[in-house]
């Protein structure tokens, strides 16, 4: 049954028994941790609406008894019913597995044929939908580590060319987030980097291998966390050598999950904080990604990782993310926000939260594709532990923000 709670910090005491699974009250407490150099609050006082226990909205994209499934990323193409979907074979790396829904994410195929190459991935592969300045439609997919390498369909994904390097370059979660500029055909690719993989390295300790090939990643030894961008003026064929836009000394700044203004003047970038000692971060650019903001720490309501964001048809935001915030009760599920840009501007907490699903382990969950149907209908897709004892699975849940809102009636 949905449940709707509230979590405000005064209240932290009482709210031990909040609908955590005995697992989790392992791994979770509702008091902040140690050491934390966040000045914000470490909790959030919006409500909570939780349609986990909800299984009539969740189909399962795919299972495989004894064997992890992990951190997809889908695609909605223009007739808003086809829908492609690929992740590894493993966390984070591993054999790509490719799948198609013809119903909007009701129902999917058997696992579809993939080239040789794809077999090689070592990181969580990225699908994006691309038009160059003529009007030719590409899908590629990006498997990231050293180096970043991409693969194309001109098809809608009948047929996909092999893996193959984008540039003398590296990184981690690439590319988190693709947008289009104003120019007809530009695009903007997000991903960052600890050091490891932006010039690959011979330091054989550090050197990446994947489970499903002998295929590696060179590796140096780690330094700092950067954001980076990278530019593709033709379409999403080839990309420009990286540039960094963003870093903190003290603070961890990866997985930019990237949206406009409503107006689309302004670009904003949530960040994941991976130090764990700050809520997430957010920057902004004014001038189509020329120049950046300096990271600016965001309520703990918008605090998770992964996050990704889509505007829904009444102008609303839905931000779907793991809960990663100091002091949450649903910390380490898949959550999302519900709230308004204004709100990421103005550093103010957003309407409600809502618990998706329930991970049963640690944080192990939550790389979501995010897909919008013209009704208003949000189609979210992740991995997670949803079953305790088991490895991670691949799960799809739909629903839309009117029914959300009633269940905080």
């Amino acid at each position: 049954m949905s449940r709707t709670f509230i979590l405000a910090l005064a209240f932290i005491p009482c709210l031990s028994f909040a609908q955590q699974t005995k697992l989790q009250k392992q791994d979770t407490t509702l008091t902040p941790p140690k050491n934390l150099k966040t000045k914000l609050a470490p909790g959030y006082t919006i409500p909570i609406v939780d349609i986990s226990g909800d299984k009539t909205r969740q189909v399962i994209v795919d299972r495989e008894p004894g064997q992890y499934l992990g951190h997809p990323t889908t695609v909605l193409l223009e007739d808003n019913k086809t829908m492609l979907t690929v992740y590894p074979k493993g966390h984070g790396r591993g054999a790509i597995v490719y799948k198609r829904s013809n119903d909007a994410g009701l129902t999917w195929t058997d696992r579809l044929p993939t080239p040789k190459s794809w077999e090689t991935s070592l990181e969580v592969p990225t699908l994006h939908r691309v038009v160059d300045a003529q009007g030719k439609k590409r899908i590629i997919m990006f498997s990231g580590l050293y180096p970043i390498r991409m693969a194309v369909t001109e098809d809608d994904g009948a047929s996909w060319s092999e893996l193959k390097p984008i540039g003398n370059f590296g990184g981690i979660v690439a590319m988190a987030t693709v947008i289009s500029l104003k120019t007809p055909g530009e695009y903007l690719a997000f991903f960052h980097d600890d050091g490891r993989f932006i010039r690959g390295g011979d330091l054989e300790k550090y050197r990446i291998k994947g489970p499903s090939s002998d295929h590696t990643s060179p590796a140096a030894k780690p330094w700092r966390f950067w954001v980076y961008t990278t530019l593709s003026k033709d379409g999403g064929l080839t990309w420009s050598a990286p540039t960094p836009i963003a870093m903190l000394p003290d603070a961890n700044l990866c997985e930019p999950g990237v949206l406009r203004s409503p107006d689309g003047k302004q670009i904003a970038v949530l960040l994941r904080e991976n130090s764990r000692k700050y809520n997430s971060f957010v920057i902004f650019s004014n001038d189509e990604g020329l120049t950046w903001t300096d990271p600016n720490e965001l309520p703990a309501a918008l605090t998770g990782d992964r996050h990704v964001a889509k505007y829904t048809p009444d102008g609303r935001l839905f931000i779907s993310f793991r809960d990663t915030t100091h002091v949450s009760p649903t910390k380490g599920d898949w959550v999302a926000w519900v709230g308004k840009y204004e709100d990421i501007v103005n550093g103010t907490e957003g309407q409600y939260r809502v618990r998706i699903m329930d991970n049963t382990k640690g944080a192990d969950c939550t790389y979501p594709g995010v897909e919008v149907l013209p009704d208003g209908t949000i189609v979210a897709t992740t991995y997670g532990h949803w079953t305790e004892g088991e490895p991670a699975y691949v799960v799809s849940v739909r629903f839309t923000l009117a029914e959300l809102d009633a269940k905080l009636k």
